[in-house]
């Protein structure tokens, strides 16, 4: 996993925090990258991060506990709350905001919103940005992602409440599970250890586009670390926060695999509960197996689609479905002859690693040879069967072994 990671990380493809865990059990936990690139500061299990649209599964909690309290109804209208909805919006309810299925314009899609998203704004101010412009399709009769959905289930858990959208976040959610590195972002807040956000421009990295944090609401304004975010996960799949009724509702798809502030897809036999987040400058992903009990966690500060592929290659990964984990493109012939060499697994044993027509082939004692396939720098995967080589390398630099994944078993050998 780290070689995946870091693979990418050479490459400045991506720069931020990734941990992995499967049933309690920490399998990666690491910063890549710079935090501040300018000071050179490296990112790393406490840096903290913005989370962009992973911040809707918060939000989505946040109203299914106001829910069980009996402070809102998911099928009572957003006029409840916000008193002056025009008329196109009396059949958009909480429940449909939540599913993305109200048909309330995204206002992050406006033609003016680069234009905007640098001046500060209140809920109410920003929900007059978007109350009349006409519905993408009636409530409940298609589902069309929405920030502007989400701006309004904050209005909700506001007027709701009686308390602000941090606050209550703070006292219902990041308190209970001892999350104290996670809450709403500010731009005049000073934040320890809060990673700058990069993106990338033709001439190399630069410093990412400023983006008033009172815009993004309960669609993407909280921040956190990937430590924290595994005690949400675990927090959240424990029942610590909502009854077993309303998690299973929280997490049951509603259209096109999107449940409350989650997409839920189940594909040969494993189930994942994921969602990812873009703002200017940072780029996330957080998925969980619940029926592993996995979770894999990618917090960047440099945008592009690294988090996204990287989070899909390390979920494979955990579930040693090699089949999805994404290859990398293959080394140069010079790099491929580095490999070369007889390597020695017992002593009556060797596996010989060749070139041969332009790829990587492992021939074990007695054995036909196998082509391998690069999936990182330094690690390839059989063609034939799935088993894993990772080649090791000396103090120098130089390969000096390699370790054999098979059968659930490590064979480590020496180069002869």
């Amino acid at each position: 996993m780290d070689q995946i990671v870091r693979t990418s990380a050479q490459a400045d493809d991506f720069s931020g925090s990734v941990l992995v865990a499967r049933d309690g059990q920490i399998l990666l936990d690491k910063g890549y990258g710079f935090a501040n690139r300018e000071w050179r500061i490296p990112n790393d299990s406490d840096t903290k991060f913005r989370l962009g649209s992973i911040t809707k599964q918060f939000t989505a909690v946040a109203i299914m506990v106001l829910n069980e309290r009996g402070l809102v109804d998911l099928d009572a209208p957003v006029k409840t709350w916000v008193t002056d909805a025009p008329a196109a919006w009396d059949q958009v309810t909480v429940r449909r905001l939540l599913a993305h299925t109200a048909g309330v314009p995204n206002f992050t899609s406006f033609d003016d919103f680069q234009a905007q998203k640098t001046l500060p704004v209140t809920v109410d101010s920003l929900i007059a940005r978007f109350r009349d412009h006409p519905l993408d399709f009636a409530p409940g009769e298609g589902r069309k992602y929405s920030n502007s959905g989400y701006v309004l289930l904050t209005a909700i858990i506001e007027k709701a409440s009686g308390k602000s959208y941090a606050d209550f976040l703070a006292e219902t959610i990041f308190q209970p599970l001892g999350m104290s590195d996670t809450g709403y972002d500010s731009n005049a807040a000073v934040l320890p250890r809060r990673a700058s956000g990069y993106a990338p421009a033709a001439g190399g990295v630069v410093n990412a586009d400023y983006w008033d944090m009172s815009i993004p609401q309960g669609a993407g304004g909280l921040y956190s670390t990937t430590h924290d975010l595994l005690k949400w996960e675990q927090g959240l799949f424990r029942g610590q926060l909502l009854s077993p009724q309303s998690l299973t509702l929280l997490t049951t798809p509603v259209r096109d695999q999107y449940a409350f502030g989650v997409f839920v897809t189940k594909a040969e036999g494993n189930t994942t509960v994921a969602h990812s987040g873009g703002l200017d400058g940072f780029n996330t992903y957080m998925a969980y197996d619940p029926d592993r009990r996995m979770t894999v966690i990618v917090l960047g500060n440099l945008n592009g689609p690294a988090p996204d592929s990287l989070g899909a290659s390390l979920l494979a990964l955990s579930r040693e479905d090699l089949s999805q984990v994404e290859r990398s493109s293959a080394p140069a012939p010079e790099v491929l002859e580095t490999y070369a060499g007889v390597y020695q697994l017992t002593p009556s044993s060797t596996l010989t690693v060749s070139v041969v027509n332009g790829h990587l082939t492992s021939q074990a004692t007695g054995e036909n040879g196998v082509e391998l396939d690069p999936v990182s720098a330094d690690a390839f995967v059989s063609r034939k069967d799935g088993h894993r080589i990772t080649f090791t390398r000396g103090a120098s630099g130089g390969v000096a072994g390699l370790i054999h994944h098979r059968d659930g078993q490590d064979e480590i050998a020496r180069i002869t």
